[in-house]
């Protein structure tokens, strides 16, 4: 089966009157995310998920996707983007401002995926939904032919309409339906987000680890929490998850341990006690392809702790800490200031916003962080809400 051609009702553009009403970043097509470049030329989504990112972007309110751009123009800006290596950058589709899986959006999503296989790229791309997947949508998705292409299927659990609209069984069936049809994809069930007292239960957990079952890979992660999701909660008198919000997600140390805990006690001890759980999106990702973790964190050795042993030894072979001068030549070139550290867990740079960052990382495989935004110990990634310290090295 080929994939489609560009559907004949395409979604109506919006006036460059109507784009300059949005936020900056929202109208920016192409946005450089920790998991790699992101197009998102069409924004507007009708699921209406209480903690959705689009707050902060200030469009929640928009319920119908409008396209910003064609496909075509898309792929070119994607394409031509300085920070964009074919083979090498990882790609998201449609992950910030709508769901790619949406009847309106998914034939663009097709056309956007044929244009760049047809291009001979091999590049990893994530698609990422909670919305209903059908065997012929897996039929299309097996069709391409170059691409890395993995489904991320979003699923919580949680059971209050007022905070998650779309019942969790669409997201679990659409995972299974993925599942029992890959052939050139993977699945990877994205379990999040995980709030403690919202959908940490035994019976939560239990069914979440049924699923995992149905997909190449599990990554789990906490809530995003920012400000403007706050305000949102209070105006529709939703139960506050936390006291403060931050500006990475927020996992609890004590949610962490309930789920490895959950996790482990029900695998045989074969020496991947927690089967294929992972703390982060592209550890998921890779072992479900078999390769090494593009994102490096192989130097965060408290991340490895629940991987099997076959992914540790496969991201352990290409994994090495690059020359300070090859580093510091790009990073300075980049607009980095002062001096720039490579350790055994991270370069370390000042100066550079998350997209040159992220940039350096996927160039050398290996893990860069903002020296005033330090990452400490078992926390990486996370808000240190509900964490205490812990022995170890220090941050970074």
């Amino acid at each position: 089966m080929t994939a489609p051609a560009v559907p004949r009702r395409l979604l109506p553009l919006l006036t460059a009157e109507q784009i300059g009403e949005l936020r900056p970043e929202l109208a920016d097509v192409i946005e450089y995310r920790k998991s790699g470049l992101s197009v998102n030329h069409i924004v507007g989504c009708p699921l209406e998920c209480g903690y959705c990112v689009r707050h902060v972007f200030e469009n929640f309110a928009m319920k119908t996707p409008k396209r910003l751009m064609t496909d075509e123009a898309a792929v070119a800006a994607l394409v031509s983007h300085r920070y964009f290596r074919p083979h090498k950058t990882p790609i998201q589709l449609f992950n910030r401002a709508t769901d790619p899986m949406l009847p309106v959006v998914k034939p663009h999503l097709f056309a956007v995926l044929r244009m760049l296989d047809e291009q001979g790229l091999t590049n990893h791309i994530l698609i990422i939904t909670r919305w209903r997947v059908s065997a012929e949508d897996c039929a299309v998705l097996n069709a391409f032919q170059n691409l890395r292409l993995t489904v991320l299927v979003t699923h919580s659990g949680i059971d209050n309409p007022a905070i998650e609209p779309v019942n969790s069984s669409i997201a679990a069936d659409s995972l299974r339906m993925l599942f029992e049809h890959a052939e050139r994809y993977r699945t990877v069930l994205y379990w999040r987000p995980i709030v403690p007292g919202l959908n940490d239960s035994d019976e939560h957990i239990e069914r979440a680890r049924e699923l995992s079952l149905h997909a190449h890979a599990t990554v789990f992660t906490g809530l995003f929490f920012r400000t403007q999701m706050a305000a949102y909660y209070e105006e529709h008198g939703l139960p506050m998850p936390y006291d403060s919000t931050a500006r990475r997600k927020i996992m609890p140390e004590q949610a962490e341990q309930r789920v490895l805990g959950a996790y482990e006690s029900r695998n045989e001890p074969t020496g991947a006690p927690w089967g294929t759980l992972f703390l982060k999106t592209s550890c998921g990702v890779a072992y479900a392809w078999g390769e090494a973790d593009y994102n490096g964190h192989f130097g965060i050795k408290e991340l490895c702790r629940i991987c099997p042993p076959e992914q540790i030894a496969l991201c352990a072979k290409p994994w090495a800490k690059p020359r300070l001068e090859d580093v510091t030549r790009e990073a300075l070139a980049l607009g980095a200031i002062g001096d720039v550290e490579v350790n055994d867990r991270a370069i370390v740079v000042e100066g550079l916003d998350e997209p040159p960052r992220y940039f350096l990382q996927h160039g050398f495989g290996y893990q860069c962080h903002d020296r005033d935004k330090p990452h400490q110990y078992r926390q990486h990634g996370r808000a240190p809400i509900g964490w205490e310290a812990e022995d170890g090295p220090t941050s970074s």
